[in-house]
């Protein structure tokens, strides 16, 4: 089985933090207490290097990082050369800088199974305390180490063959696991259809969950816009967006919010309005005049013989002009 496709019952995940903590210290020439002291990444990244010299840039490497921002360079180094050897074991790096336990030793584990699958995990050139020299605060603890490496070395044989009789237990207890578990294949369809409904169900829901969180994202970053922010109406949808609880009162204030704004646009329109309608009326009653006078010139005019209309015409528009005096003249020889 390859080690980066590895279940949650394998063999792997059973092995104890005692069996690791002698692997790691007899590995690598440290005198680790505790699994969780491996949490700030650089053990890790010494393994890869045991299994595979070169491969890891051990400059880069920090056995004295501290900080959440040290411990995730560390994470970064060991997630390039992950990616160099294709291996596709994700890194829990927020879980495991926080030094959890549980986190750290089910990683661990993972190691301990991958390096095992790598020519058994042994190096008998490898030389740990030299290859953290060029690391920052590989000296110190190579120090340290060196001190009580006299002691690990004589209890070295004891952990080894303590190591393969737990494992044997594990793989025991494995293959107890997985035989119990066989039934379980043969349980009523009906469950297994459920089952797979449920799981239709919760990808729709978090399907749905993404899409109207994306909508409002989009809301709130059009919000956001300084020709908008300084709207009432925006300060309304951000009261409801940023609402901590699910209180009735909060669409209350955001729409007291808006009503008690005055809109400004209404306010600049409002004179030109009023002027429109008044205006309105006077031209209507203008209008009516117009077409009432002309209604009666019309009729005056039918009655009035073409010498009187023209004399009308002539008075009104055309007075002392000598072409109305010349027809006025052919109008009358013509009645004559």
């Amino acid at each position: 089985m390859a080690a980066t496709n590895i279940g949650m019952m394998d063999s792997a995940y059973f092995v104890g933090r005692t069996e690791l903590l002698a692997w790691i210290n007899s590995t690598l020439q440290l005198n680790l207490s505790r699994v969780e002291e491996a949490a700030p990444g650089a053990i890790q990244c010494q393994l890869m290097d045991v299994v595979h010299p070169g491969m890891v840039p051990m400059h880069k490497v920090n056995f004295d990082a501290k900080t959440e921002y040290e411990m995730i360079q560390n994470y970064k180094v060991l997630q390039d050369v992950f990616n160099k050897l294709k291996i596709t074991k994700h890194i829990e790096v927020n879980k495991l800088i926080k030094g959890r336990p549980l986190d750290n030793l089910e990683f661990m584990q993972w190691m301990k199974r991958y390096c095992d699958s790598v020519n058994g995990g042994l190096n008998s050139n490898y030389n740990p305390l030299e290859r953290r020299e060029a690391c920052k605060g590989g000296k110190e603890i190579g120090k340290r180490a060196a001190a009580t490496h006299g002691a690990a070395k004589t209890s070295s044989t004891a952990s080894k063959t303590q190591s393969a009789t737990q494992t044997r237990k594990n793989e025991q207890h494995a293959n107890a696991v997985s035989k119990s578990s066989k039934p379980a294949s043969n349980r009523d369809p009906v469950y297994d259809e459920q089952i797979t409904e449920l799981k239709l169900f919760v990808d729709s829901l978090e399907k749905e969950r993404d899409f109207y969180f994306a909508k409002l994202r989009d809301i709130e970053i059009l919000c956001q816009f300084p020709q908008m922010e300084h709207l009432p109406i925006v300060a309304a949808i951000q009261r409801i967006l940023y609402a901590a609880n699910d209180n009735p009162s909060v669409m209350a204030e955001a729409q007291a919010m808006i009503s008690q704004q005055p809109s400004e646009e209404a306010l600049s329109l409002s004179p030109i309005s009023e002027s429109l309608e008044e205006e309105r009326p006077k031209t209507e009653s203008q209008k009516r005049k117009n077409i009432s006078t002309l209604e009666v010139d019309m009729a005056a005019n039918s009655t009035l013989s073409p010498r009187q209309r023209l004399s009308d015409i002539s008075d009104v528009h055309h007075s002392g002009s000598p072409l109305v005096n010349y027809c006025t003249t052919l109008v009358a020889n013509s009645e004559a």
